[in-house]
């Protein structure tokens, strides 16, 4: 991976999974996790919901959307970040598909 200096600090492109950039355990998994995330919070947003309000629609806590809302959704399976964003209105589709590789990839598009 090529390096540059910017402003006097080594920088270097990501391979476009920063957990995996880290060398993070897991790292598909987290990507997928954050982008659901993001998902939610754009959802909350364009709804116009308080944490209160969204939590009640996506039948968890406040707390736990507190703690999303915050980066911390270790505690959360994929499987419920999907079921959330089903209660607030969200489709999900997940294609499987041969690899072109030995070993596939996870991937996830939110449009």
């Amino acid at each position: 991976m090529k390096k540059r200096i910017i402003d006097g600090i080594e920088v270097q492109r990501s391979f476009g999974n920063v957990y995996a950039d880290l060398g993070i355990p897991d790292a598909e998994r987290l990507k997928i996790k954050t982008g659901l995330v993001v998902a939610i919070r754009k959802a909350m947003r364009r709804l116009g919901l308080t944490q209160q309000e969204a939590a009640k629609r996506m039948g968890i806590t406040q707390p736990k959307v507190s703690d999303m809302m915050r980066g911390d959704f270790s505690n959360v399976s994929e499987r419920k970040l999907m079921d959330c964003l089903n209660r607030l209105g969200y489709d999900i589709e997940i294609n499987v598909r041969q690899a072109s590789e030995p070993v596939g990839h996870l991937k996830l598009a939110i449009a």
